[in-house]
């Protein structure tokens, strides 16, 4: 006769608590991001000024990765709400949010694989629930 201690994966309250952590830390790349894009703004030159920056191709070069880094900031503050409410369609929702910013939802996979790995707590069931979430995102949003 086996006995059932009640072990298995994650629960439901475990998976909750992973989703506010993933949003969180999306939330916080995305911030970051955000300051990267604000900072390469800042080195092109003004209409009226040559700046620090006065070859056109570096200028475009700077321009092009500041907008890089503001459509994935804008992405992940998306992805970062839609994961908080862990919707059951939500690999759908991420490949919605990353068409309206032009970009393919993979990009979302190392970001959201990397909040999984650097969640800010010691409730080992919440990174399992993580993890596991992480690689779901990554198998459909991959594909």
């Amino acid at each position: 006769m086996e006995e059932d201690f009640g072990f298995g994966g994650p629960g439901p309250e475990d998976r909750a608590n992973a989703a506010a952590a993933l949003s969180a830390a999306l939330r916080r790349e995305a911030a970051t991001l955000a300051q990267a894009a604000a900072g390469l703004r800042a080195c092109l030159p003004g209409p009226t000024d040559g700046g620090p920056i006065s070859d056109v191709r570096r200028a475009r070069s700077v321009a092009d990765a500041a907008s890089d880094a503001a459509l994935l900031a804008a992405l992940l503050l998306d992805a970062a709400s839609a994961i908080a409410e862990l919707p059951s369609d939500l690999p759908a929702r991420l490949q919605r949010a990353a068409q309206r910013v032009g970009l393919g939802p993979a990009m979302l996979v190392p970001a959201i694989r990397a909040a999984a790995l650097a969640l800010p707590t010691d409730d080992g069931s919440a990174r399992i629930a993580a993890a596991l979430i992480a690689d779901e995102l990554g198998s459909a949003l991959a594909g």
